[in-house]
């Protein structure tokens, strides 16, 4: 069923055209993630498809009731109870509610109208692992219409059955996931680069007889001078009608030319080989150990003999719920608190929101040479594998995005002499695209790393360890957080196991006992207290049925 059809869109600001949709149909069952560079429009797009915004041509249809999770805004004061229990805001005061606590309420109250078509645009921002688990969950129930606006490349993967890409102001549709998007994204850059290759082979070839042709034209002579004047007419006559087919063929080719379809050549994609010239290395095995630290605030225990460790080399994630003190600890880190001890030799490079490390004056390139222990070439090469191509370097610091200014702090880091960077949140403020390359930047490198993000994609492919700080303590896991995750997985079945084997031998016992006193009371002896069987007897029949829940 048709529930959404947008036609001939075009959304202007100022002079620019940001959006230019010609046609737009979204049916029951299509869960449709959005993706695009910072300032493509994505936002805009959902804003005039739920009518909150008109757009400058063109016409929106809606053909049902929907709800919308906005980024921006405030939450909504009436939550289904059920659905607030789950989101585990119920009977909590919304003034006092932390980020993540007013997206959950956000989510909790428009999921709670159940409508048939959901617009979601960046949910999971400011919730927690935990959070975006249970949205994820949420989300795969839910059984309406869904048009989703994500940096979540999980969450895409796993909710999506189409995605699609807004460019430039024109939309293209993609069938499946988002990792389906990509591979038909890599299949249309081979196919283009094809295409091209052949036009650039054909032109060639085209110009190259052109030239040829037009070299044996221009070395056609006259006739000889002894020549006579009958051998010189037939001679003049023969060399005519040749220029006249030389003429002919070379407007031929020039015609072909022409008409030749010009191919454009596609953007290239960089593959970005790091080869960082290796920074001194402390000789210890283990750079950073905390042992028993005890933190509270207030009455609020945050820490209660927490034990962590950094081995050098690792590429170590440190994760948990909204408030359990990540970057608590990661301050206490800085400052060299007392209960943690940091090798000696350690020099830490640290990546916060503030982005103050870059001077806003001078120009990215200066910024990062300015401290940099790495040659210009490995700087640039790192700059181009976070989207900074050729005269993108000598932009100011100044002009640029949020996005941009994250990534210039990012590789200003990567190339000082820093031994240990501890990375907190570096996905914030950047699109789909720069998520990938600082990816594939962090993989490439050979230090050590302390990264703290929400985002389960660049968690999962980058670390090696992972440290969960959970009720005041800390767990160590070794390997990816997807193998984390499979092991939590595994230990919670194994419990729902046993648990289910205790209620088996609970209900045993109790239907055992059930069976001797119904037998006592049909067959009553002389010390049997018959009001104290009874009572016995339905106190067991009321455990089973509760067991029996």
């Amino acid at each position: 069923m048709l529930l959404l059809h947008a036609q001939n869109i075009k959304k202007y600001y100022g002079d620019r055209l940001i959006l230019d949709i010609n046609d737009l149909k979204v049916y029951s069952g299509d869960r449709i993630g959005i993706v695009g560079v910072n300032g493509a429009g994505k936002t805009t797009l959902l804003e005039i498809l739920t009518k909150n915004i008109a757009p400058d041509e063109g016409t929106v249809k809606l053909y049902t009731d929907f709800s919308y999770i906005r980024q921006f805004g405030a939450a909504d004061i009436e939550v289904d109870s059920r659905m607030a229990k789950e989101f585990e805001i119920n009977n909590r005061d919304v003034q006092f509610l932390s980020g993540g606590e007013q997206t959950r309420l956000k989510l909790a109250g428009q999921l709670s109208k159940d409508s048939p078509l959901l617009f979601a645009d960046e949910p999971t921002c400011n919730l927690d692992m935990e959070g975006i688990l249970l949205l994820e969950k949420k989300l795969m129930e839910y059984d309406g219409a869904l048009l989703l606006i994500s940096h979540d490349r999980e969450l895409l993967d796993k909710i999506c059955n189409h995605i699609i890409e807004i460019e430039e102001g024109k939309i293209k549709r993609y069938s499946g996931n988002y990792s389906d998007y990509k591979r038909q994204k890599e299949a249309e850059r081979q196919r283009h680069q094809l295409e091209y290759d052949k036009y650039i082979r054909e032109r060639k070839r085209l110009e190259a007889a052109l030239n040829a042709l037009k070299v044996k034209a221009a070395r056609m002579k006259k006739a000889p001078r002894r020549m006579g004047n009958s051998e010189a007419r037939l001679h003049k006559g023969s060399t005519t009608e040749s220029q006249e087919k030389l003429h002919n063929s070379i407007k031929a080719l020039r015609t072909r030319l022409e008409k030749l379809e010009v191919k454009e050549k596609p953007r290239e994609l960089d593959t970005i080989k790091m080869r960082f010239q290796p920074v001194q290395s402390p000789a210890s095995k283990v750079l950073v150990r905390g042992k028993n630290i005890c933190l509270n605030f207030g009455d609020r225990v945050l820490f209660d003999g927490l034990d962590f460790e950094i081995p050098n080399g690792s590429k170590t994630a440190l994760v948990g719920k909204n408030g359990v003190g990540k970057t608590t600890l990661i301050k206490m880190i800085l400052s060299r608190h007392p209960a943690i001890k940091i090798a000696d030799g350690v020099k830490i490079g640290y990546f916060s929101q503030d982005l103050d490390i870059l001077d806003p004056e001078q120009s990215i390139l200066d910024n990062i040479m300015k401290e940099s222990y790495q040659p210009e070439w490995m700087v640039r090469t790192i700059l181009a594998g976070l989207l900074f191509k050729r005269d993108d370097v000598h932009k100011k610091v100044a002009v640029l995005s949020g996005g941009e200014k994250v990534k210039a702090s990012i590789a200003k880091l990567l190339v000082s002499d820093a031994n240990l960077l501890i990375l907190d949140e570096p996905t914030n403020y950047l699109d789909l695209f720069s998520m990938e390359a600082l990816q594939s930047v962090l993989m490439e490198y050979d230090g050590t790393l302390l990264l703290v993000s929400h985002d389960r994609w660049l968690v999962d492919r980058v670390a090696d360890r992972i440290i969960v700080i959970e009720n005041c303590k800390a767990k160590v896991f070794s390997g990816t957080y997807a193998q984390y995750l499979e092991q939590q997985v595994r230990s919670k079945n194994v419990q729902q196991r046993s648990t289910t084997t205790d209620v088996e031998e609970q209900k045993m016992i109790l239907q055992m006992r059930l069976a001797e006193i119904t037998a006592r009371l049909s067959m009553r002896g002389k010390n049997d207290n018959v009001e104290e069987l009874e009572m016995e007897l339905k106190q067991i029949v009321a455990q089973l049925k509760q067991l029996q829940k």
